[in-house]
């Protein structure tokens, strides 16, 4: 199985998945922001998702992920509908359990959250706030309340 966990940018997604990947048998994290900052390096780009590179690579590294462990947490904010659905067809090419949930919370709930862990450039402060907007959208999955603690998230998606 692979899960999908959405979200904007200071919304809890990487310690959520931790969190997940301790308590699910057999899992692994797959962090696709690693692929993107290698990316980054050799074409510099506001957004790597906007690479066609970037979301092939994603794809490739999931399967031989996937090969070897079989549960996969990706932690990641796909807030293009389009880059998200090429992903998850990507990945339902090989595996046919994958599950997508979005953590939602108010923009103002996220912002903290970046101010807390010392974020201070502009950059993830504006990518939150169009991921925020963007996860209102029905497209986003299901919708997980993450203004909470994220322990009590983790319950939630081992019981569903």
């Amino acid at each position: 199985m692979i899960l999908l966990l959405n979200g904007a940018f200071g919304i809890g997604k990487t310690t959520v998945a931790r969190l997940l990947v301790k308590r699910m048998p057999r899992a692994v994290l797959f962090n696709p922001e690693l692929i993107g900052s290698a990316l980054q390096l050799v074409r510099p780009v506001d957004d790597f998702q906007d690479l066609p590179s970037w979301r092939r690579m994603t794809i490739a590294g999931l399967r031989a992920t996937r090969m070897v462990w079989p549960n996969v947490v990706v932690p990641m904010a796909f807030s293009n509908s389009e880059y998200l659905d090429e992903i998850r067809r990507g990945i339902e090419r090989f595996e046919p359990d994958v599950a997508h949930v979005c953590l939602v919370a108010p923009v103002d709930v996220v912002h903290a959250r970046l101010r807390r862990r010392g974020d201070t450039d502009e950059w993830p402060y504006r990518r939150a706030t169009e991921c925020c907007l963007a996860h209102e959208r029905n497209e986003f999955a299901r919708h997980v309340d993450a203004a909470r603690d994220p322990e009590a998230i983790v319950e939630e998606l081992l019981t569903a």
